[in-house]
């Protein structure tokens, strides 16, 4: 029967898996890794509040998606929590912790990057039932998305906590990783595996999608008449998402090939001398997505800067917000169910399309 060190302190894992994590940690590199990792979490925990606030201030953001997206910026933020905690118990400081502490700094990370890749995944989902059946927004009630919301979350907890539940290598120290010492490196594998295959998945489906918006704009743009920016607006709704999901895999896949490596046993990889810049690659997404969500929307950069600024024009920018353009999903009165047209429009234009529809009838 094998001998089970619950006990044992960190060091003696990194001993015995011949991981060293003093000379990676010290010196100046150390200095740049946590200036660059401070910086990236303040504005982290600053930008992705004010997106949630936005979605929460401006009722032009109460629909299913804009709320599932909220709850990615949640995860970027808890992802700020998981990497500020890390900081201050990583590199010398590693060996030192316990077991538990040890385990509670990689959950965190983990349940950071499941909340954020199930999130996506549900926001394909709706997408595809929404878009397919050439609807604006999906048929899902708040009671629905609060409920999936919470099941994100539930999953994202639950694998964060697998290892601590018994898939680790406490007990067989032949079986444990060099880049997580009490990681069993079959977990690795099923970890890693996992998440590739889900990001494959998704980029198939979104691909589908804006394939399918693209060929419908085009058609439906030679049999109707309005504005080029009416026609764009779902083609300009389905960059934006594309944008999240690329910016997503490209931050994650790095590291998690490495660490599929490393579950490999691929001793002559030198996974060693990557790992920590894969990880602030992976910090990168969380600041990436609150750019990429005021760059691509106006109306989100208009509410959140009139939250930064707090300014004495507020009431006069809000007569005038109805005039800025924007991806923001309206609500069509229009029930011929063809939404590239006649559901999605920008801004005022909602309002001024319904006058026209009355007019032409």
């Amino acid at each position: 029967m094998n001998e089970c060190y619950y006990d044992k302190r960190m060091d003696f894992f990194y001993n015995k898996t011949n991981t060293d994590t003093v000379d990676e940690w010290t010196g100046p590199k150390l200095i740049v890794v946590l200036c660059f990792g401070t910086f990236f979490c303040f504005f982290i925990f600053i930008s992705n509040s004010l997106v949630i606030a936005a979605v929460v201030k401006n009722k032009r953001f109460h629909f299913p998606f804009y709320y599932l997206l909220a709850n990615l910026a949640a995860a970027d933020f808890f992802a700020g929590i998981a990497y500020v905690f890390l900081m201050f118990n990583t590199g010398p400081v590693s060996k030192t912790l316990t077991v538990n502490r040890w385990f509670l700094r990689q959950g965190l990370l983990d349940t950071s990057l499941t909340a954020s890749l199930v999130n996506l995944l549900v926001i394909a989902v709706e997408r595809h039932m929404s878009i397919m059946r050439m609807k604006i927004h999906s048929n899902l009630t708040k009671k629905r998305v609060t409920f999936l919301i919470i099941l994100i979350w539930a999953i994202a907890i639950f694998m964060g906590a697998v290892p601590t539940l018994g898939w680790n290598c406490l007990c067989d120290i032949t079986a444990c990783s060099s880049l997580a010492p009490i990681y069993s490196r079959s977990y690795l594998v099923f970890w890693s595996v996992l998440n590739l295959v889900v990001f494959f998945i998704m980029v198939v489906v979104y691909i589908r999608i804006y394939m399918y918006v693209q060929r419908k704009t085009n058609v439906l743009s030679s049999h109707t008449s309005g504005s080029i920016s009416r026609r764009k607006t779902p083609v300009k709704l389905m960059k934006t998402v594309m944008t999240l999901l690329g910016a997503f895999v490209v931050c994650w896949t790095p590291g998690l090939v490495v660490l599929l490596l490393d579950g490999l046993n691929c001793t002559y990889c030198g996974i060693q001398n990557v790992k920590r810049w894969f990880l602030l690659l992976a910090l990168l997404n969380s600041v990436m997505n609150p750019i990429i969500y005021s760059y691509k929307d106006d109306e989100m950069w208009s509410t959140m800067k009139k939250m930064i600024c707090c300014s004495s024009e507020d009431k006069s920018q809000d007569r005038r917000s109805s005039r800025v353009p924007s991806t923001v999903l309206c609500r069509s009165t229009d029930t011929s169910g063809h939404y590239i047209e006649d559901g999605i429009i920008q801004g005022t234009i909602c309002g001024k399309g319904d006058l026209g529809d009355k007019g032409n009838s």
